[in-house]
Parts: structure tokens; C-alpha cells; sequence
């Protein structure tokens, strides 16, 4: 009789963990199917990675900004700050993590279908309001503000019209977006979900290139455009004159999250649900059938190797990089302990628990 797998379990490519130890850093992954934000770091030996999930419903965009993470949820953005002193002395595992993000801040959107997330170049949040098929600023002012709408959406409504889903950023700026169509009714991007997808500049209202199979995660890497198809499993680069694309690395599976440290790229892979009328309709369908990351060499093109998840993680959203950590720690606001880590201009406490 075979033993149940634990939770999250995964195997991965021999050379990962090394990779992930010579680029000095730690994945981030959000899986809204398990509610789940996974730091995925390298055994200091590189021969094992270590994980470390925590709940967060149904995480999507992820943003960095120096000290910062911030987490798109189900009804809210989470503002997380880094104290590598409160993780010093953490009181569970002193001396143990070289991060700890502390929640700080909460941003009380409702229920908006945030997609990306992405902090400006002053520190503002910039992201995808995919139910409202616009660009927003997150504040608290409101619940958001609109600063952008294609310019084929005849008015803002909570519809998914074109699903609206991925930005990419340009100093400090969202400059390119990704839409599976054009439509302007409820959900109309379903009839053509595969063959009506769009990139977008948001400063010119322009679409640079149109007909993409279900593009998402656009990323400006050394001035260049890249995204991924989902529908076909593959890493494009997309010329910005001609609309024309070139696959640098095609996979088999359905890609959706991308980040880069150094020369590779990390890209998210989901598997599908066979039961969905949206994803039954992919070619890839059938290949589609394995959640994890994988690792390309940006200027070749070639397939470095991969993380499989096994157990708990089937869908993923985004991909994040935290550079120069590798073993950083994250708290989230299930469990109280988030509420003695003190933070202050000049010093750092953890607060003793009230022992009335």
C-alpha cells in the first residue's frame, strides 16, 4: 500500500537548487486554487530546496518595491514589509531566516479579480482590475482608482468584458497590457478565447499585436517584450513594429507567471482542470497536466529544468524573484503571532505574549 504524499510535495531538476544558490535568490509563487503564496529557496549544500507556504485567499500579483511584497487576494492587496532584524530573532526559529515579511498594510478593495500587481516608480501600486476591465491605483481613498480603460470599453462595469489580465511596467509605469479580446459585453472574450487575444500600449491606446493565444505575464527584460501564450505553452519575444512574435522557448504545458534573475527566466505552469469549458477547448489540454516552474536560459532559449508539484498545487498565478535572499520567511495574519513583531523607525521588538 503506497504512502500518502505530504502536502506540497515536489521533485525538481538536480540543478535547480544549485541555480537558485548561484543567482543568490528564492522563488515566490501564488497559487489562488490552494490560497497559497510558496518561498521556494536552496538548501545552503544546493542539493535540496526548502519551501514555505502560507495561506493567503486566493493569492494572484504579486509586487516588489524595495522592502516590500505586496499580495493580491480575494478582497484585498496585503502590504508585507521586510525586517531582517525581526527575523533574526524570530522566536520560533532564531537565526534561521534571512527575510521575514511582516504584514503592515491592507488595501480593502472587495472583490475585484485583481490580476497583476505592480509597484510605480514612487512607490505607488499599480494593477489589473480584470472584473472591471481597467488599470487601477490601489489607496485608501477608495476602493480603486481607475487610470485606464481600453479604449473599446464602452463603460466600467464588474463584467470580465475582454479579460483584461497582465501589465507590464516602463519606468515606473504601466505601459503594455494583455487582453484575451476585445469585446465589450459580459465576458464576450469566451467565444474567442483562444484566438482573440490582444497586447495593448497603454500610452498610445494602440494594440501592437493581436490574434495571440491567451497571452499573459507581459515583462519588459532589457527593453524587450516578452509574454507567454498559455494556450500554445510557449515564452514568446514580441516585436513591438511588426506585432510579430518569436517563440524562444516552447513548453509543454500552460504557462502563466514570468520573472527573471540574471539570464533565466522562471516561468509558472498550471494543470488544467479537465472539467473547465474554457481550458477543455486548448490543444495543450491534454499535456497540461503538471503545476510547477520552469526554467529557461533567456539568450539561448534552452530548457534549464523544472519543479513539479505533486501534492496541493495545481493552478498557479504569478512568479516572483526576492534577489539576494535565500531563505527568507513570511507571516500572514491567520495566526497571531504576526501582531508581536513590532516594528519602529530605529529598533525592532517581539513583544512578549499577554500572559492574563
Amino acid at each position: 500500500m503506497s504512502q500518502a504524499l505530504p502536502p506540497f510535495s515536489c521533485s525538481f531538476s538536480p540543478q535547480i537548487p544549485e541555480l537558485l544558490l548561484q543567482l543568490r535568490c528564492t522563488l515566490a509563487i501564488s497559487t489562488y486554487q490552494a490560497g497559497k503564496v510558496v518561498f521556494i529557496s536552496p538548501q545552503p549544500n544546493g542539493e535540496k530546496l526548502i519551501q514555505l507556504p502560507r495561506t493567503f485567499k486566493k493569492a494572484m500579483g504579486m509586487a516588489l518595491h524595495d522592502n516590500k511584497m505586496a499580495i493580491a487576494t480575494m478582497e484585498e492587496v496585503l502590504v508585507l514589509v521586510n525586517s531582517p532584524e525581526l527575523a533574526f530573532h524570530y522566536p520560533r526559529q532564531p537565526r534561521t531566516y534571512d527575510a521575514l515579511y511582516m504584514p503592515r498594510a491592507a488595501y480593502y478593495t472587495g472583490q475585484i479579480d485583481i490580476h497583476d500587481l505592480d509597484y510605480g516608480a514612487g512607490g505607488e501600486l499599480f494593477a489589473v482590475n480584470t472584473s472591471f476591465s481597467c488599470l487601477i491605483k490601489i489607496d485608501d481613498n477608495y476602493s480603486f482608482t481607475p487610470i485606464w480603460k481600453p479604449p473599446f470599453i464602452s463603460h466600467l462595469a464588474s463584467e470580465d468584458r475582454c479579460h483584461l489580465n497582465g501589465m507590464a511596467m516602463q519606468d515606473g509605469k504601466p505601459k503594455y497590457v494583455t487582453a484575451f479580446s476585445t469585446g465589450d459585453k459580459m465576458q464576450a472574450w469566451r467565444d474567442v478565447v483562444t484566438t482573440g487575444g490582444i497586447v495593448m500600449d497603454v500610452a498610445t491606446n494602440e494594440i501592437v499585436a493581436e490574434g495571440v493565444p491567451m497571452p499573459h505575464s507581459p515583462r519588459l527584460f532589457d527593453g524587450k517584450l516578452y509574454l507567454l501564450l498559455s494556450a500554445t505553452g510557449e515564452l514568446v519575444q514580441l516585436d513591438l513594429n511588426s506585432g510579430k512574435y518569436d517563440v524562444v522557448c516552447r513548453i509543454e504545458g500552460f504557462v502563466r507567471g514570468l520573472a527573471r534573475c540574471g539570464d533565466y527566466a522562471f516561468i509558472g505552469l498550471s494543470r488544467l482542470r479537465k472539467s473547465s469549458s474554457t481550458f477543455a477547448k486548448l490543444k495543450i489540454a491534454d499535456v497540461a497536466n503538471q503545476a510547477g516552474i520552469a526554467v529557461v536560459h533567456l539568450p539561448s532559449g534552452a530548457f534549464v529544468g523544472e519543479i513539479k508539484y505533486h501534492m496541493s498545487v495545481d493552478e498557479l498565478y504569478d512568479v516572483q524573484v526576492l534577489p539576494g535572499l535565500l531563505r527568507p520567511g513570511i507571516l500572514n495574519t491567520d495566526k497571531p503571532e504576526y501582531k508581536m513583531g513590532l516594528s519602529t523607525p530605529g529598533a525592532t521588538y517581539w513583544a512578549q505574549p499577554d500572559q492574563k
